[in-house]
Formats: C-alpha cells, structure tokens, sequence
C-alpha cells in the first residue's frame, strides 16, 4: 500500500493509480493528493501503454458524446414553436435587406449571448457586435447597434486618437 505501507494493495486509483489497501487508505490518499478517484476519459496515453481497454473505454467515450449531442438536438427548446417563430421573422426580415443570416444551432454559448433584434416599427436591426483588435488581444462587445450606423462611427471611440477614450485607444 502506497499510503500506509503496511499491508498488500488491493485496490488501485483509476485517477493517478495509487496503490491502496482498504477503504481508510483510499480515503487517506484521496485526501492527502486531492484527488477525486475518477479517470480521466481524455488524459493523454502513449502508444507503448496503449491497449485494448484504452480502445474500448475511448469507444464508449465516443459513444456517450453522441448519445448527448443526440439529447441536445432533442430539446424541446430546439423545437420550440417560439423559438422557430422569432428565428423564422428575423431570417425572412434579413433576406428582404439582402442580409445573409446565419445562425448557430440551440446550446451554443454565442447564439445565448447574441442579442440581434429586429424592430417592425423602424424597419431596422440592431445588431449584437463583437469587436475584436488581434494585435492587442483587446475585445468589446457592443448591443443594439442600429444597422444605419456606419463602420467608421461603431470605431470610432475605440481608435479614434482625438474622440475616443485615451485608456481605450491605448489599449
């Protein structure tokens, strides 16, 4: 036993394959490493180590990510008439300005935070905006920009040198 090293292993960790020898020990190792006794499915395994087992538990890992992207694309918040309905006007109201839309299926992080709207009584988008400056890894996020808003005036505050904000523009 790794941990006492008084008695003969029985058990091993599948997390870090401690060695232990009873229920008190496994505890003790648990405690001691911080460790939670459950494997790591996608920890790396070369190819000298790898086996029949690994081949069988990466299948069934396979098997449970399909089994779950099945269940997502069940939801009934995918199929939801609501849903399908607002999805549907802003499609139609886009493809009337010449605007390709396109979106990302239900349960993307970024289709929840898109807040793209459309408003009937102006006959106008607002659009949810993601600016992204690479060079400096700077990133803003702006909503509701009116699509009569030109390019030069969303950047504006953000490069400007006499009307944008010097923290900003610095960054």
């Amino acid at each position: 036993c790794e941990t006492c090293s008084k008695e003969e292993a029985k058990y091993r960790c599948p997390r870090c394959m401690k060695y232990s020898c009873s229920l008190l020990c496994v505890k003790k190792h648990k405690l001691a490493l911080s460790c939670n006794g459950v494997r790591d499915k996608t920890a790396f395994v070369s190819v000298n180590e790898f086996t029949d087992l690994h081949l069988l538990s990466d299948y069934r890992f396979l098997e449970d990510v399909g089994r779950t992207a099945d269940a997502a694309a069940r939801h009934m918040l995918v199929h939801s008439p609501a849903t399908k309905r607002l999805l549907y006007c802003l499609r139609n109201k886009a493809r009337g300005c010449n605007i390709e839309l396109k979106t990302l299926p239900v349960g993307f992080t970024k289709r929840k935070e898109n807040s793209t709207t459309f408003n009937s009584m102006e006959n106008k988008f607002y659009w949810h905006l993601k600016l992204i400056f690479p060079h400096s890894h700077a990133e803003y996020t702006l909503k509701g920009v009116p699509d009569d808003k030109t390019l030069a005036d969303i950047l504006k505050p953000y490069i400007d040198p006499v009307e944008s904000d010097p923290v900003v523009c610095q960054r």
